[in-house]
C-alpha cells in the first residue's frame, strides 16, 4: 500500500484508551503512550494532519459501562 498524494494534507484525531492490562494511575500508561506513538506515525507516514488527540486513561471497554 502506497502513500497518497493529497493537494492540501487531510485532517484527523487520534483516540486512545486505557488498556485493562494497564490499570489506573495517577499518571498517563504505557498503553496511551504506546498508542500515540502509533498513531501519530501512521498520521505522518500518510500526510495525516492531527489537529485533536482525544486520551480516556481511567475507562477501558471493561469499566465504560459503569460510568453511563
Amino acid at each position: 500500500m502506497g502513500r497518497t498524494t493529497y493537494k492540501t494534507a487531510p485532517k484527523g484525531g487520534l483516540y486512545t484508551r486505557l488498556s485493562v492490562d494497564d490499570g489506573i494511575t495517577d499518571r498517563e500508561s504505557n498503553s496511551i503512550t504506546s498508542q500515540k506513538q502509533m498513531l501519530m506515525q501512521y498520521a505522518q507516514y500518510h500526510g495525516i494532519e492531527v489537529v485533536e488527540t482525544y486520551v480516556d486513561d481511567g475507562w477501558s471497554g471493561t469499566n465504560f459501562v459503569e460510568v453511563r
